[in-house]
Order: structure tokens, then sequence, then C-alpha cells
């Protein structure tokens, strides 16, 4: 297969492409070439047998449309029979590179909130506690939800009175259209993540988006294209990579405290009750029945990626995924619905099947490190996500709490040495809102610490801490996770989102506060 510009000159050639896949205007598409359309434009890659156009229609089964094969991939034989992809090169040339990007300054950061449901409440009752914040906006399908996050707001002390936009499946792009406002803070079913980000952002809004960002290889490229045709922000809400233990970590790695990093892992073992407070997050349950892979590995990925400079410095170039068969969630639920009759529906659906209680994915970087990241909603281990980083000097390893850090093959260190090196060094963030971050709360105060940073980088014209990139590379796990799964753990290449710019990227994440931190706490 090669790849050239759009002639449709000698396409009919006796030895010519028996298939052509396109890239333009924002779609790909597969053609045989007698039909390919003369007036398309965009980069052609020219399929030449039937194997590496199934190949490729496979690909798009899985949210891997746009991301296609490169030439040197497909052309490959041991690649394609391992359905390998390597889409780096499938886009043109970077438009715009975010990292680094600093958007003009915002002394007040002007917020539409949308969905207030779980972690969305929290989100709007953090936001008044940080200076410089107005929340003009509140939108949820379910009235009383947004009704009760108002009320939350004017009994904080807060003056401004949000409009509510409630009722609609479509409400939210109301919230987009405003002239009024600057972000656009998304916490809803992840379905709607990709959707309502692009459209906020065509719309002239920075957007900040709960994890995943993205459920397909397809809107991973959407997030990016859009951030940088608009030059706007684009940050996926990873809270984990500000909690306490992972940034004493990332600081450590920055100091060269575990000299190379070989290798980090994480996961998220969290269980999932079939209990009352969780019947509004059905959708939850829906996303692991039809998907059988990783589906939730922002958590674990995210705070090893910083430690290893992932898209300013490394990026990750393949992984696979295994999966066990599922032992325990179409059990708990017949048990649920036995119980009360709210599961009943999904209990009952003709042909729902769910994905193995437990997914390992190994992950290798282009530099030669490697990762492991698992998941785990079903099984009996207790909460963990893992966040292990081994170096050639040291290692660090937060699960089972307390955390640890090891100088060597023997134990770790003893709690006296551990304390001495977190008052050496905690980054300055901690030291700057750490306290006011642990009463204020979230996840133990990461989630506070992870706002405040973001509005103070807006409010002060610096870059954000983690990038659309980052949100892109992070999110992508899960679809091709799920694809190595189906096609029995064979390895699969992961797309270069950066377009060659990780070679030169500097790393995004201040967590020694070098510029910006002027941002009182309220």
């Amino acid at each position: 297969m090669t790849d050239g510009l759009a002639d449709p000159i000698g396409l009919a050639a006796e030895n010519g492409p028996k298939y052509y896949l396109h890239w333009g205007d924002d779609i790909s598409n597969v053609w045989p070439a007698a039909e390919y359309p003369s007036e398309k434009r965009g980069r052609i890659f020219m399929i030449n047998n039937r194997r590496e156009f199934l190949k490729i229609a496979g690909l798009a089964g899985v949210g891997l449309s746009s991301a296609g094969l490169s030439s040197r991939a497909a052309s490959s034989e041991q690649n394609a029979s391992h359905g390998r992809s390597d889409r780096s090169n499938l886009r043109p040339d970077q438009r715009f590179n975010m990292a680094g990007y600093t958007a003009p300054k915002l002394a007040t950061v002007r917020v539409g909130h949308i969905g207030q449901g779980g972690r969305g409440s929290g989100v709007v009752n953090q936001l008044p506690k940080i200076e410089g914040v107005e929340v003009r906006a509140l939108c949820d399908l379910v009235p009383e939800r947004s009704e009760a996050a108002a009320a939350r707001l004017k009994t904080a002390g807060v003056a401004l009175k949000p409009t509510l936009y409630t009722g609609s499946e479509d409400a939210w792009k109301k919230v987009c259209e405003r002239d009024d406002i600057d972000l656009v803070y998304i916490s809803t079913p992840w379905r709607l993540h990709t959707p309502i980000a692009v459209y906020a952002m065509n719309r002239g809004k920075h957007v900040v988006v709960e994890v995943p960002a993205a459920r397909t290889v397809d809107e991973c490229w959407q997030l990016v294209e859009a951030s940088e045709k608009n030059r706007r922000h684009l940050m996926m809400a990873q809270n984990t990579c500000y909690d306490f233990f992972e940034m004493l970590t990332l600081n450590l790695a920055r100091q060269g405290f575990f000299g190379d990093i070989i290798h980090g892992e994480g996961a998220y073992l969290h269980t999932f009750p079939f209990d009352p407070e969780r019947k509004l997050k059905t959708w939850r349950l829906e996303e692991n029945a039809q998907r059988n892979g990783n589906l939730y590995p922002t958590h674990g990925i995210g705070p090893v990626c910083q430690a290893m400079n992932i898209n300013c410095g490394d990026r990750l170039d393949f992984l696979v995924s295994v999966a066990s068969d599922d032992f325990r969630m179409r059990e708990e639920l017949n048990q649920a619905a036995a119980k009360d009759v709210f599961w009943k529906p999904l209990a009952s659906q003709a042909g729902m099947t769910h994905r193995g209680n437990i997914n390992t994915c190994a992950i290798r970087t282009v530099n030669g490190r490697t990762m492991m990241m698992q998941h785990d909603i079903t099984s009996t281990q207790p909460y963990s996500r893992i966040h292990k980083l081994v170096g050639t000097k040291a290692m660090a390893l937060k699960y089972p709490e307390p955390p640890k850090i090891a100088g060597g093959h023997k134990d770790f260190i003893t709690a006296a040495e551990f304390k001495a090196l977190e008052e050496k060094y905690t980054p300055g963030i901690v030291r700057r809102i750490g306290e006011m971050a642990k009463k204020v709360g979230g996840h133990g105060g990461m989630d506070f610490m992870m706002n405040w940073r973001l509005i103070d980088c807006l409010r002060n014209g610096l870059p954000l801490d983690m990038n659309v990139y980052d949100a892109a590379t992070y999110s992508v796990v899960a679809p091709l996770t799920e694809w190595s799964v189906a096609h029995r753990s064979n390895s699969i290449d992961f797309p270069d989102f950066t377009s060659g710019a990780w070679k030169t990227n500097q790393p995004g994440m201040d967590i020694n506060l070098t510029r910006g931190g002027t941002t009182r706490a309220l």
C-alpha cells in the first residue's frame, strides 16, 4: 500500500490498486478504486489486496475508521497478520500545536456546567471557592439536579444566579452558544463527552471534560482537530494526576530520584455496587455491556504518563490486552434484579453480555519503557489504582496503602525516611493549596487542587497542565484494548495525536508553580 495525492488518473490500470482509503474533510472512507470520486480531496492510501481492505474495514468496527492504516504498517504482511496498525502518519501536518499554548488571560472565568449528577455536583460546589469564577449556566436532563445545584450556590453565598437549562436531550447546546461563557465544564455520561466538547470548542469555548474524554479513536481525533482548529483548550479532568502521592512521585521523577524510569503500573479496581444510589448511573453498567476492554484506563495511566513524559519526550507505541470471561457481573445483576425490580429491564435484555471481569493491558513506549494497566469493577479486590513506578535507582508503590518507596531490592524505606522525602520533595502546588484542598474535599482534595490549578492557569494566561493530546492518548487506550481483546490479544499501535511534536514538546504539569499560583482559594 502506498500513499499519495488524490489523482484519478490511472486508477483502472491493470496492476493498479484495488481499493482506496481516503482521509480528508474530517472524514475517512474506504472506496473500491473504480468508484473513487475524483472530486475528493485529502490523503489517499492505495490498498493493493482484499486482505488489506478487510483489515481496515475490521478496524472501522471499533471506531478506528478515521485512524486507518499508514502505508508502512499495511505494507507489512507480518503487521497485517497480527492486526497491527500504525496511524501516526494518517492525517496532514498538525494544524497548530496546543502543547504549551497560552490563551488570553481571563480575569474572571465564566463557567457553564453541564451535568449536575454524581461528579458534577461536586464540581459545582467547588468552583465558588476559587477566586475569579462565575458559574453562569447549569444544565442537566433532570431539572431537579440543576435546581438543587443552584440552591447550593445560593446557600454558599453566591450572588449571581445561574441560568438553568434542563428537560431536553440537547439543552446543552444553548449553554455552548452563549456569548458570556468562557469555559464549558462537562460532567455527563461518557457518550456525550466528545459531542459536547467539540460543539463547545467550535463556538469558541475552552473545555474541561470528565474522564474518559472520548470512547472511540474517531472521537479522540475529533477532539484534537477541534482544539487545534479553534485554538481552544481541551483538558480532561484526570484528578488522579493531582493526588498527593502521585504528585510527590512526579516531582521525584523530575528530580532524578528514580533514575531512568523503566516501568509503570496503574489500575482501576473499584467494585460497581448494585444499590439504590447507583440507579441514576445505569449508563455505566450499559457501557460494560457489549464493550470488552479496559474501559476506564485514565485514572491509572495518567500519573504514569506524566512521570514518563509521554507526549513530551516519549510516546505510547503499542499495546496488547487480555481479558477474563465474566464470572460475576451477570450473576450480580441477576441477584440485584431478584431483589429490586428496577434492575429487571437490564437483566432481561436479550443477548446482553458483559465485559470480562479483569482486563490486563501491556504497553510499550517508543523509548522502550513498559506499562501495565488493569481494569476490574466486579471482583473481590480492594480498591486500588496501583500507581507503581520502577526506575534504575528506586521505585514507588501506592497501593495497598500506605504508599511506599524503595531504593533497592531488600525492603522499603522506613516511615521516618519517607517523611524526610516528603518534606524535601513535596511539590509547590501542594505547599500552596494542599491543606485547603483537603478541607474542601473531592476525593481527598485532588479534585479541588485540579480545579484550582485549572482556573489559575486560565486567569494567568498559562498553558493548562494537561492538553488535548493527553486527553486523547489516555482515552484511546479503551478502544484499542477492545480491538486487541477481540483479536486474540494481538498488538495494536497507538495513534500519534501530536503528529510528531512529542519529540520537542515540553512537560506540561507545573507542579512547582514556576508561573502563576496567584489565584486565591476562598
